[in-house]
């Protein structure tokens, strides 16, 4: 047996919620925004970062770029949003051609990493210059801030100096910066990164929820992939300028469609049974023994073969939502997640299996 093991984001009117199967399957057919044929290079000396590239964002949709640092997620990012221009292809919003427009004669608009709010401006103040910079009258201004603050709970803090508030409000600050131009195409890029653990999931879940109110459609740049999964109706996994594969988080995950997809999405292990090559993740594997039988985290597979082969614990961990094995199978380790309850302990003498996969019978 061998083993391999890898560790490893137009509005107008009032609010209204949109059906949520809507926003979870957008219509393949209302694509709002496309890089068509893309190429681009930072330096004519270079080479290209993106040859012939395409990607398509569809209406009502969250859709996730997913890739290690320097893939080319935020060159595609810059390229939508009019920060940088192509050396060839189209970058069409809504059918027109914004190849050669700037940022403000986009209909797009952007939270950055670092947020660029003036440190020298109130909340309110911050909020209204992005729509000064469009064009809009002071009346307007404020009534859309009031709007958007009021929708990230921040209207009672628009007199206070940014400086003065926390990482998470500053964040609020820029998505309602963002919103009030009521753009149609977010563009968001590692927005949550300088966040906290908690912090980053609590604006997570606020971000779903403002997309599910308005139907904005968003493209979200990150390398976090629970961030992905939790947040992109769609998600393309980039690796050097080229997308690999789109489809929702559950089918990326479970039908990867080559090692890199498959390793970039945490710790699995290559198991060599009866002559076959299956692809485990540490929730694939079952324990048994003559006092308990606990099935696997990802469920009873029924009518699906059952594989086993005997192994001893080598140690076991208490991680609140689960319980984490290693365990040794003819000498070689593999990680195994079961159910918190699960009664075996180091040195028991155990079955380990697993079903077998559709795609591997």
């Amino acid at each position: 047996m061998q083993r391999e093991l890898y560790m490893s984001n137009g509005i107008q009117g009032d609010f209204q919620e949109y059906p949520q199967g809507k926003l979870n399957h957008p219509s393949p057919s209302n694509t709002l925004a496309t890089l068509e044929g893309i190429s681009f290079r930072y330096d004519p000396k270079e080479d290209l970062i993106l040859e012939d590239f395409s990607l398509s964002i569809e209406a009502g949709e969250i859709f996730c770029l997913l890739g290690e640092s320097g893939c080319g997620k935020t060159t595609c990012l810059q390229l939508l949003g009019g920060f940088l221009f192509p050396e060839k292809g189209k970058i069409l919003i809504e059918g027109k051609d914004y190849s050669s427009f700037p940022p403000e004669k986009r209909p797009v608009s952007t939270v950055f990493q670092s947020y660029a709010l003036f440190p020298h401006m109130t909340v309110l103040e911050n909020v209204c210059y992005g729509l000064k910079w469009k064009g809009f009258h002071k009346k307007e201004q404020r009534d859309r801030a009031e709007k958007y603050l009021d929708m990230m709970k921040l209207w009672p803090f628009r007199d206070r100096m940014v400086t003065e508030l926390s990482g998470g409000q500053q964040q609020r600050v820029a998505l309602a910066r963002s919103l009030a131009v009521e753009p149609k195409l977010l563009l968001m890029d590692e927005p949550l990164s300088n966040l906290d653990a908690g912090l980053r999931k609590d604006i997570r879940e606020e971000l779903a929820d403002v997309q599910r109110k308005i139907g904005l459609s968003m493209l979200f740049v990150t390398h976090d992939q629970e961030e992905a999964m939790e947040l992109g109706h769609r998600i393309g996994i980039m690796e050097k300028g080229k997308i690999l594969q789109i489809g929702r988080g559950e089918e990326l995950y479970l039908h990867p469609k080559n090692d890199y997809i498959r390793r970039f999405f945490g710790e699995y292990f290559v198991l060599f049974l009866e002559g076959k090559k299956h692809f485990l993740r540490p929730e694939d594997f079952g324990i048994s023994s003559e006092k308990a039988r606990i099935e696997p985290l990802s469920g009873r597979q029924e009518g699906r073969r059952e594989l086993r082969k005997e192994g001893r614990v080598l140690s076991e961990v208490f991680l609140a939502t689960y319980r984490l094995y290693r365990v040794s199978l003819a000498g070689e380790e593999v990680h195994i997640k079961l159910q918190a309850n699960a009664p075996f302990r180091e040195g028991e003498e155990v079955w380990v299996f697993f079903y077998e996969k559709e795609e591997e019978q």
